[in-house]
């Protein structure tokens, strides 16, 4: 059925048969079809919560990554230290502090020497320490910078702060020095 307003458009010729049969379809269509269903509360809650999980499951597994990845530089330093280090030999007592405390290794005078130059640097494996050679040492610094507990060819003197600091300045004390 058709209304008025669409046989004036066939008799003026602005519309055919064809395109007046379509609309006709699309509105008894749209009379007949069905509106969109409300979600119900179930799916909402259904939708939050997965939401929820993803979210989730993306924060745990950037924390695992994250784990993975320290770990895997924990695993480097390790291979750096252990293909790199130097045999500790000889009877002079080195002394350096590590953090708060005061440790030991027993090194020969060439060594010794080495260390306070800054050629050797003393790198802190598990629960002992190692030497190693500057260059494999600015590998494990860039891995892990904690790992580094004394390294004297890359500390610079502080900047003189008052009167007596700057007097002072002009007094070099070796690095060497037997404890």
């Amino acid at each position: 059925m058709r209304n008025p307003l669409q046989d004036q458009l066939l008799k003026a010729g602005l519309a055919k048969k064809s395109q007046v049969s379509q609309a006709v379809r699309e509105q008894a269509k749209q009379r007949q079809g069905k509106a969109p269903v409300p979600p119900k509360e179930d799916q909402v809650d259904v939708d939050r919560l997965r939401a929820e999980r993803a979210e989730r499951d993306r924060a745990l597994s950037a924390e695992r990554n994250a784990q993975a990845r320290a770990h895997e530089l924990r695993a480097q330093v390790r291979q750096i230290v252990e293909a790199n280090r130097i045999e500790r030999k000889g009877e002079i007592d080195y002394r350096f502090a590590d953090g708060d405390k005061i440790k030991s290794l027993l090194v020969d005078k060439a060594l010794r020497t080495q260390l306070a130059g800054g050629a050797l640097v003393i790198v802190r494996l598990d629960e002992g320490y190692e030497l190693l050679p500057r260059a494999a040492a600015q590998k494990v610094r860039e891995r892990d910078p904690a790992a580094i507990v004394l390294d004297n060819g890359a500390s610079t003197p502080p900047a003189p702060a008052s009167e007596d600091d700057e007097y002072y300045a002009r007094f070099q004390v070796p690095d060497d020095l037997i404890w």
